[in-house]
């Protein structure tokens, strides 16, 4: 079976490769509060090189970033997330691979329960507010 590939898992260039950012460009670049990617460190999906007091984010941390970020906006936990990013960074067995396939399609399940419920929701405030509207504009 050929490796897993993950192109879909990164925006990084090979220009990027070198690339480095402080803290306040990272949490710029992805806006997230200082809160937010002080946390990710903490739970160790993000390991910043430190210098002094000061950290700094490679291109293999703007990567994990990327897709900590993708993961959060699918609806993924952070533990589902951490999964994902040690497939990525071992590309994967095809188990490894089976188990996101899996994820993934629980996720797509979740996703469309949740946008049918919007829609439902939608439909029903249009048919208040229409009502509504009838009622002070009745002709």
């Amino acid at each position: 079976m050929a490796p897993m590939t993950h192109q879909f898992a990164s925006d990084s260039s090979a220009a990027d490769a070198d690339a480095r950012l402080s803290f306040k460009e990272m949490c710029e670049k992805f806006e997230v509060t200082p809160r937010t990617l002080r946390y990710y460190e903490y739970i160790e999906l993000l390991q910043p090189e430190r210098e002094g007091r000061s950290r700094f984010y490679t291109a293999r941390e703007i990567a994990r970033m990327t897709l900590i970020m993708r993961g959060r906006r699918f609806g993924f936990s952070l533990e589902e997330i951490r999964q994902w990013l040690e497939m990525r960074e071992q590309q994967g067995s095809e188990a490894q691979m089976r188990v996101w396939i899996e994820m993934a399609d629980r996720q797509m399940t979740e996703l469309a329960e949740q946008r049918r419920q919007i829609d439902e929701a939608m439909d029903e405030l249009r048919q208040l507010r229409d009502a509504t509207k009838s009622e002070l504009d009745p002709g």
